[in-house]
């Protein structure tokens, strides 16, 4: 029967009434179901009440949770999660954190690459006892967007914690981010663990050789997770493009990471975007170091690709791993069937990343790493061992004299690399941590400003900096 004028009229008004009701309900039940999911975690609630500050609580405690496929493993879980919620703020943001701690051992907890006071850092040097409350409180500084974690920082137990679970990401947002707002986004946060066949995490005895093994290259397991999940799949659909920001939250391996039949639009590192995408095939990620990528969805729909570890020798010849060069799945890539959709365009120019000149330095620091030491010392609470002044601007020159890599990674201060075993580097970009291959050497610079305190500098390699190869920069 034909619609009079008036049903035809009407049909627009019904149908944008229809479609706010299911855009509401759809947005009611994202929040009804528990806490909010923002690129596949958990966000942690922000209880505060007037805008620009974001105040959340986070526990460390013991917990069990399913981490090899058909076991129950006892793990330390931030808020009962591994990896722990995630903490989303703005540049601009008054970050206050309530911690408490819940483990049977003293913690603390570091903002990995943030600029922020002293005393919020979660160094060595402001440990939080058993059953005690700590409020971080900092700002986050206007240009820091970016990809960041936390995790633990107790003077020789940064390894064990760690590797019982206590890891998370923190994302910083950009009011202004010039890349597609409506890409999907992904946080990867990438660990590894090694088991008992009961299913237990397996940390060596010292009387074992596995103990020895441990100490040289660090901690490294045969499982391998992205986000608490052994091989998980990642969706796409041809001609999407997603925004993927990975996070190599393991002790001891570095990651390099290569996606089957595709290529990967390098955006991001360390303290977020470069001022230009780069075009590669792969990614390498050591410790602590982060990156943002573009994955664009090239493969056909129903096809699959795997997200592959491929090999990367960082170790000493004595001590590598007898599968080392094999590569290891991280994760599949499963297209949809859905028709190819036109992708997002990707503007050529990300920002502008303000150049640090290495000529303007007034001071030239050099940092020695060989096994367990740096300049041929390992850390000392009680001890200084470099003296700064407040706003100044340094070159440090770091260089590897052993037969393996090592991070570097400073606290408090982003960097910029300049040169690496005497080539240039072209590429400006922030970064807190930079791999030293084996007898190689990296320049960077850097300006110490606005926090005087103490300062961990270290190697990334967490049983290498548990073992204490880590120094304490005091800036005055």
């Amino acid at each position: 029967m034909p619609m009079n004028h008036a049903a035809r009229c009407l049909l627009p008004v019904l149908a944008a009434i229809l479609a706010a009701g299911l855009a509401w309900h759809c947005r009611a039940e994202d929040q009804a179901d528990g806490p909010r999911i923002v690129a596949g975690h958990p966000v942690l609630e922000n209880r505060a009440s007037q805008p620009g500050v974001v105040e959340v609580h986070l526990t460390a405690a013991p917990a069990r949770q399913s981490l090899k496929p058909g076991t129950e493993t006892d793990v330390f879980a931030y808020n009962g999660r591994v990896p722990g919620p995630m903490l989303e703020v703005t540049e601009g943001d008054t970050v206050i954190v309530h911690f408490r701690n819940e483990l049977p051992e003293q913690t603390t907890v570091h903002w990995h690459g943030m600029h922020l006071p002293f005393i919020a850092d979660g160094s060595p040097f402001h440990p939080v006892a058993p059953g005690e409350i700590y409020t971080y409180r900092f700002e986050v500084p206007e240009g820091s967007a970016g990809t960041y974690w936390y995790h633990p920082h107790p003077h020789h137990r940064t390894a064990y914690q760690v590797g019982m679970g206590l890891f998370g990401a923190m994302i910083v947002r950009d009011p202004d981010d010039p890349l597609p707002r409506d890409m999907r986004e992904r946080v990867l946060i990438l660990s590894d663990h090694r088991f008992h066949d009961d299913g237990s995490l397996d940390f060596a005895e010292d009387d074992r050789r596995q103990a020895r093994i441990d100490e040289m290259n660090g901690r490294e397991g045969d499982v391998l997770l992205v986000n608490n999940e052994v091989m998980p799949e990642l969706s796409i659909g041809a001609g999407e493009v997603q925004r993927w920001r990975i996070i190599n939250a393991s002790g001891a391996r570095i990651y390099r990471l290569g996606l089957k039949g595709h290529e990967f639009l390098h955006v991001g590192s360390d303290g977020g975007l470069f001022e230009n995408p780069v075009e590669t095939d792969e990614i390498l990620l050591a410790n602590g170091e982060r990156a943002e990528i573009l994955v664009r969805g090239t493969g056909e729909p129903g096809s699959e690709a795997l997200l592959s570890a491929l090999p990367y020798d960082r170790y000493m010849a004595q001590w590598r791993p007898r599968d080392w060069d094999r590569p290891l799945d991280l994760a599949t890539v499963k297209y949809s069937r859905e028709p190819p959709v036109e992708p997002v365009k990707i503007p050529d120019r990300l920002r502008r990343i303000p150049e640090l000149d290495p000529d303007l330095a007034t001071v030239v620091r050099e940092m020695r790493m060989t096994n367990g030491k740096i300049n041929g010392r390992t850390m000392d609470m009680n001890r200084i061992d470099e003296y700064a002044e407040l706003g100044s601007k340094e070159v440090w020159h770091v260089r590897n004299l052993v037969g393996m890599d090592h991070p570097f990674h400073l606290h408090g201060f982003q960097f910029q690399v300049f040169e690496r075993d005497g080539e240039p580097v072209t590429q400006r970009r922030w970064e807190d941590t930079v791999n030293v291959p084996a007898f190689e050497d990296a320049r960077f610079v850097v300006r110490l400003d606005n926090h005087p305190g103490k300062w961990m500098f270290h190697c990334h390699n967490l049983n290498h900096e548990d073992q204490g190869m880590m120094g304490v920069l005091e800036l005055e």
